[in-house]
């Protein structure tokens, strides 16, 4: 981006030019814990700063990069594929599908000592609102640390579920910032037989990680047309490489073919060819009402569609309260002009007060994302930030069964399992994240809405679960997920549920049908189910529904019988047959140990498996929940022997998408 927003960033103290900033001693981690401690990867293209790294960073090279070489690959590695998705009827009349689409360029974490597997502290950006984000973008790098960041594990794996793409980031600084155009030059390098070898290195590190592409930012001033040239040569050649990997390339508005940095705020003859070399193209801030739609006509009269223009949307500092031209990119009473760039959107979780919670970053990320009427099928027309919801149609990864989804958010303060404690201690790992509502919270009602939120004061499994909350002087129906599930004889729909206080009658909603038009509500068939004083498991059989139909929509009716109500919805899950359990995972062992920080590594079990558990059985038998994970490896840290044992026992469970878990691998450390 360009000087002057670099101000911002380092006023934030978060984010790429922050991140020039030196590690503080403080907060660097310690040798000894440091040499186990996976770390999302980061890169220069080939030669490094002058002097020595600053605490906790490891300068490395992308072009030496093998994957053989790579001792935490394991660790980063993402698992999940990509899933397809579809677009449902939109939730409201001004939401449209087939236009504007989202990119999303968030700084998840610092660029060097950035725990690849997440860590034990909820306060963390746990983006939930997929169904509105068409691209992510790891954003990051520093002239201190590295410029090419490989996006962590559980970030991919989440976005996957959801059918998102994520992209690493190339950041080449601003010479302000430490930029130097020997790094550029690094880059396009060519071999001796005219080939960029750092493009394939991309391309390979891509694969190997499991995400998506990467996102180009050359921002360092003082090139010429050569270099542009070269530039350009080594797009063409990473959008090749990259395609038959299935990857993707964007670009932002920076370099001009003259090698220049000038930022356009446009695609014009200066930077079309750089477009014209990637997938989509970030619009730099500058642009303007006029400049926005010549863009999306430049992009047509090159065969190309208008909506691979990502605007670009600056919200780090002021997020819903920027003020924004928004019909210049999605206008309501006409066709979009060109697709939308957050910039930042984790400010609705940096700009909270210290001692936020998880129920706090998700109450502002609704706002954020739903609007300020918290409820996309009825927007609010006097809200002046045009929330996603508003514009975009939502989409969702719901297609076929065994589904299920405990509610779980990727982030919390305890780990529940079968509704018990296994863990007081609060956690972050977006892997672990379940397929979530597509839309939050669509509520129909005669009566006063009540208010829905994922809460972390208990939970089924995980760390939330969804309340509702309210007087239900009216049956108030809730949508749940959108849906394209086939239905069979044998398909059931499982509801776990609890009343928390009052009196409250339960009906699971079926449709099997679109609405009859945007905004217009399912017609839903009702199924009664039982609510007990705890947790309970209710399992309904889809009577009087055609076989060989599809399951549009699944939600849940809730009627009270006077004074307030608190339901949670602990999880829910559609299957055609019973659950069976995973394999047990192979060759569990340890393979690095420092004191009480532990690396685990072991064989991927084969078939339906979601995830995997890892339990530390305790001298009086019961066993505590350390961890989770989608990889095939896990670090632990910071361990102590309990009760005078001699040895500390582990137990692992591969867990399939409805919850079963395999019967444990075992391991021992011996103190």
């Amino acid at each position: 981006m360009n000087p002057t927003r670099r101000t911002v960033l380092l006023a934030a103290g978060t984010g790429a030019a922050a991140a020039l900033l030196p590690a503080s001693p403080a907060t660097a981690e310690p040798r000894a814990a440091a040499a186990l401690q996976p770390y999302a990867s980061y890169w220069y293209p080939d030669s490094f700063p002058s002097g020595s790294p600053g605490a906790g960073i490891t300068w490395r090279s992308l072009k030496a990069w093998r994957a053989a070489d790579d001792t935490d690959l394991a660790f980063n590695a993402a698992s999940v594929p990509l899933a397809a998705r579809f677009t449902p009827t939109p939730a409201n009349t001004t939401a449209r599908s087939g236009q504007a689409r989202i990119q999303s360029l968030v700084s998840f974490g610092p660029t060097a000592s950035n725990p690849a597997q997440g860590a034990a502290n909820a306060d963390y950006y746990a983006l939930t609102h997929w169904s509105y984000v068409d691209e992510l973008i790891f954003w990051g790098g520093s002239s201190g640390e590295g410029l090419i960041l490989a996006p962590n594990a559980p970030i991919v794996d989440a976005a996957h579920r959801h059918g998102v793409p994520v992209l690493g980031n190339v950041f080449l600084p601003p010479v302000a910032y430490g930029g130097q155009l020997q790094w550029t030059r690094d880059l396009v390098q060519k071999d001796a037989s005219g080939r960029y070898p750092l493009a394939a290195q991309l391309v390979a590190v891509a694969e190997a990680y499991g995400f998506d592409g990467w996102f180009i930012n050359a921002e360092t001033s003082g090139g010429n047309a050569a270099l542009a040239t070269d530039m350009l040569g080594f797009l063409t050649e990473l959008k090749t490489l990259g395609a038959a990997k299935g990857q993707r390339v964007t670009w932002y508005d920076s370099m001009t073919v003259s090698g220049s940095v000038s930022w356009q705020g446009a695609l014009n003859n200066q930077n079309r060819v750089f477009f014209q070399a990637a997938d989509s193209m970030f619009v730099d801030f500058r642009w303007s009402s006029s400049s926005l739609a010549s863009s999306g006509t430049t992009a047509q009269q090159l065969g190309r569609s208008r909506y691979e223009l990502w605007a670009g949307v600056d919200v780090e500092a002021n997020g819903w309260n920027r003020s924004v031209n928004w019909d210049a990119m999605v206008p309501s009473g006409s066709a979009h002009v060109v697709s939308v760039g957050f910039y930042r959107p984790e400010w609705t979780r940096n700009h909270l007060p210290a001692g936020r919670t998880p129920g706090d970053f998700h109450a502002a990320d609704d706002r954020f994302w739903t609007g300020r009427s918290l409820d996309p099928a009825k927007p609010d027309a006097t809200d002046t930030w045009r929330a996603p919801a508003v514009s975009v149609a939502d989409r969702s990864t719901v297609t076929a069964a065994p589904f299920a989804s405990t509610f779980n958010t990727g982030h919390g303060l305890r780990w529940y399992e079968d509704g018990k404690v296994t863990s007081t201690a609060p956690w972050n790992h977006l892997g672990l994240q379940d397929r979530l509502p597509s839309r939050r919270w669509v509520v129909r009602t005669t009566g006063a809405r009540p208010a829905v939120t994922f809460d972390f004061a208990d939970a089924w499994h995980g760390g939330s679960s969804v309340l509702v909350a309210g007087a239900l002087d009216a049956p108030a129906t809730l949508d749940l997920y959108a849906t394209r599930l086939p239905i069979g004889e044998d398909t059931v729909v499982e509801l776990t549920h609890r009343a928390d206080s009052g009196s409250v009658t339960v009906e699971l909603a079926v449709a099997t049908a679109e609405p009859s038009g945007p905004g217009q509500p399912y017609a839903y068939t009702y199924y009664p189910v039982t609510v007990g004083s705890g947790w309970g498991t209710s399992t309904v059989r889809l009577t009087g529904l055609p076989a060989g139909g599809t399951v549009h929509g699944l939600g849940v009716r809730l009627t009270g019988s006077g004074g307030a109500v608190k339901w949670r919805l602990g999880g829910t899950a559609v299957r055609n047959q019973a659950a069976q359990s995973p394999s047990v995972p192979a060759d569990l062992s340890i393979t690095g140990a420092t004191g009480g920080d532990l690396r685990f590594a072991w064989q991927a079990v084969p078939g339906d498996v979601r995830h995997y558990t890892l339990h530390r059985v305790l001298p009086d038998g019961t066993r505590r929940f350390l961890g989770g994970t989608a990889q095939r490896a896990f670090f632990v840290g910071g361990l102590t022997p309990e009760g005078g044992e001699s040895t500390a026992r582990f137990e692992l469970r591969a867990v399939g998408e409805l919850y079963t878990a395999s019967a444990p691998a075992t391991v021992t450390h011996t103190w």
